[in-house]
């Protein structure tokens, strides 16, 4: 798996080589506004633009930042993945192009797409628009063509020489070791054996990297014998995969979607130098080789994983692939098996496949004739995971659940879209269940385009209706659509009370009593919300909807004024989530125990409250949260005579605020605090030191500014 560092993935395994490619990256990065490193598969495309990116890092002001687009089957996701990758979640009704060129327009940064051959013409077009209103950015794509857009410098990525060059010998030797540490290439004959390896699969890189991994009893020799045998024969034994997966091809040309002659099977036309470039071929002949090298069920194994498109651990993996000849036991041996032979690369307890090897996978599992039902065992685990994350939403693993969900995000989209089509039934339950860890997790549209998909698939009644109106309701809220939110307000009480479901109910009366206080309301919300938490008294007092009520209640009590019945209820709610290992409500209990005792002329309690709700928002990554609370920070920190810390952390919020699109937001009382407040800190220090404060925080990186937001220390 590659775990990202900073904005960048790590590299976890040696790099080899490339000084030419290196050196003529850096000059195009340097003169080029957009360049694409072309090649076929395995040629290392992804690997050099990493380590070109990695060093390049440094010469922008805003970073570099890396979107990976290979578990991408069509554009639908295209703009969600780029603006998560540069740390856009936006909240607006805006459209989401609109959104992230605004993002992007004063930023002076490195974005790479990785793998964007199979959306061209989409990346194309969406560059175009980026490209012109964004001009100190500076973009580097990895493709197997190149995209076509106006002004793009293409770089062709060759393979690793293989004469007079020790590249591609030492990657061979690299991996050797990686696969064994006590080998090495020390035999008489085994350099010049391991040379002729290389030499044969064309200093591909994955290609090496196969041959080294799949080298297990033999000796370098007779893995280069074993080798050679199979490139000489040039021809392919056609074989039809049996119950296992078995395989007598040396490998399936083409991509999703190829349509050999009638007649004629896929692995004919691997010989075909007509239909396949010789270096393609030779990679295709190279997975060949290193699946027949696995076991049947490490064959079978290796089809039944394609669907996935994000990193996997060994339960995921059991969930999606057992059945048949494939037990849980069998599964996990298997997938050992393909981790020694670098089909399967883990990080870990989590697992990934390279894009290249999943193509192979997937032709293959529609040659055995299970992609259906590969793709609904992909979507009965995902929708498993979407019921165990709602059912444990006031739970200890409360912040677990919601990593998962943002970690899986594409693999709960490709699941939601096959129960679309395949189980409309299971796509209603799964968007209302994961659509508020959406929400949360800042795909809004995503959440309410499921949702409303899901309610115009088919007829729904019950819980699973209630839950689709208020995920568009909560969606629509944080997006200011008030009056949209307030429609799906009502439609979820009539729902409940027609359904006779009092968690509903509470659900629906914290939908409405949000939208009230938020439009200036507070009475009307106090009151309704007091009356259905009482009338449904039965309903468990750790239930997150009766959590989230009583929050409303709290809100509602300091919009009036009402401080120590505030300050009283959010002190006990806060206990009730704190023994339930409850964040997303505690914080927001948080929230206003610091906004309480700000009104009340008690800052250093303030600031303390305000750093609890931002570490918990941090550990939930939630953005919206960060930014309320970094307002509130800020303006405690002002009021405790510290100008410039203030106009720093204001500085650091006012980045926040741009991640999420919107000006600064929050409740209705705390904007003539805030402004109160940042009148205190300017008259602290004057004009001038407070805004180069202010600057510093809104251009630090985020992460650094909510660190030093976060600290106690005051600088007066």
């Amino acid at each position: 798996m590659m775990t990202k560092v900073g904005h960048l993935p790590e590299e976890t395994s040696s790099f080899v080589g490339r000084r030419a490619e290196l050196t003529r990256l850096h000059t195009a990065l340097t003169t080029r506004r957009m360049t694409t490193l072309i090649g076929p598969g395995g040629v290392g495309k992804t690997r050099l633009a990493l380590r070109a990116a990695r060093a390049a890092a440094d010469r922008y002001a805003d970073g570099a930042w890396w979107a990976d687009l290979s578990p991408l089957h069509d554009d639908r996701l295209l703009l969600p993945t780029v603006s998560d990758a540069v740390g856009l979640a936006d909240h607006t009704l805006r459209m989401p192009v609109e959104a992230l060129c605004e993002w992007l327009g004063d930023k002076q940064l490195l974005l790479v797409l990785d793998s964007a051959e199979h959306l061209r013409a989409p990346c194309s077009h969406l560059l175009a628009e980026i490209l012109t209103t964004s001009p100190a950015l500076t973009v580097l794509v990895t493709s197997r063509q190149p995209l076509g857009t106006r002004g793009e410098y293409v770089v062709e990525v060759p393979p690793l020489p293989v004469d007079g060059a020790p590249d591609a010998l030492q990657l061979f030797a690299d991996r050797l070791r990686a696969t064994d540490p006590r080998a090495g290439l020390d035999a008489p004959g085994d350099e010049a054996a391991a040379a002729a390896i290389c030499r044969r699969l064309e200093g591909i890189p994955l290609a090496i990297e196969l041959a080294a991994a799949g080298i297990g009893r033999h000796s370098v020799a007779q893995l280069a014998a074993r080798i050679g045998t199979r490139f000489d024969a040039r021809g392919v034994t056609v074989g039809v995969p049996g119950a296992y997966g078995s395989s007598g091809a040396a490998g399936l040309p083409g991509g999703p979607g190829a349509s050999p002659a009638p007649g004629t099977s896929r692995l004919d036309l691997l010989a075909d130098e007509t239909v396949w470039p010789r270096r393609h071929r030779t990679l295709r002949t190279a997975i060949g080789w290193s699946h027949e090298l696995c076991s049947p069920l490490e064959r079978l194994l290796w089809a039944r994983l394609t669907p996935l498109r994000t990193d996997f651990d060994a339960t995921v993996a059991r969930e999606v692939c057992a059945g048949g000849p494939l037990t849980p036991d069998a599964v996990d041996r298997a997938l050992q098996g393909l981790v020694a032979q670098s089909v399967v690369q883990r990080d870990g307890d989590r697992y990934r496949m390279l894009d290249t090897l999943r193509e192979y996978g997937r032709m293959w599992l529609t040659e055995l004739g299970e992609a259906r039902a590969a793709a609904d065992r992909h979507a009965r685990s995902f929708l498993g995971l979407a019921r165990r994350a709602h059912e444990g939403w006031t739970g200890p693993d409360q912040v677990s659940w919601y990593h998962k969900v943002a970690d899986t995000h594409l693999d709960l989209c490709a699941a939601l879209e096959h129960l679309l089509a395949h189980d409309v039934g299971g796509a209603q339950e799964m968007a209302g269940r994961v659509g508020f860890f959406w929400a949360c997790c800042g795909h809004l549209a995503e959440a309410r385009n499921y949702a409303r998909r899901a309610l115009d698939a088919g007829p729904v009644e019950g819980p699973h209706r209630t839950r689709l109106h208020w995920v568009l309701g909560v969606a629509a809220l944080l997006q200011s659509d008030f009056a949209t939110a307030e429609k799906y307000g009502a439609l979820c009480t009539a729902a409940a009370l027609d359904d006779r479901d009092d968690e509903g109910m509470l659900g629906a009366t914290y939908l409405t009593g949000l939208t009230r206080l938020m439009t200036g309301e507070p009475e009307a919300a106090l009151e309704a919300t007091g009356r259905v938490l009482r009338m449904t008294e039965g309903v468990p007092v750790d239930s997150g909807h009766r959590l989230r009520c009583r929050l409303v209640i709290v809100f509602a009590l300091t919009a009036l004024g009402r401080f120590a019945e505030s300050e009283a209820a959010a002190t006990a709610l806060r206990r009730a989530c704190e023994r339930g290992g409850e964040f997303w409500t505690r914080s927001y209990a948080d929230y206003q125990l610091a906004l309480i005792a700000l009104l009340q002329g008690r800052p250093d309690a303030s600031a303390a409250h305000a750093r609890a709700m931002l570490a918990g928002k941090h550990r939930l990554r939630d953005r919206f949260g960060i930014a309320l609370g970094l307002d509130l920070l800020a303006a405690a920190i002002a009021a405790q005579g510290a100008g410039a810390q203030a106009a720093r952390v204001y500085g650091t919020g006012h980045a926040y605020w741009r991640m999420v699109g919107h000006p600064q937001r929050g409740t209705p009382e705390l904007g003539p605090v805030r402004e109160r407040c940042e009148l205190q800190a300017r008259a602290a220090v004057g004009d001038e030191a407070y805004q180069r404060a202010f600057e510093r925080g809104q251009s630090d990186n985020a992460e650094v500014g909510l660190a030093a937001a976060l600290r106690t220390e005051l600088q007066l």
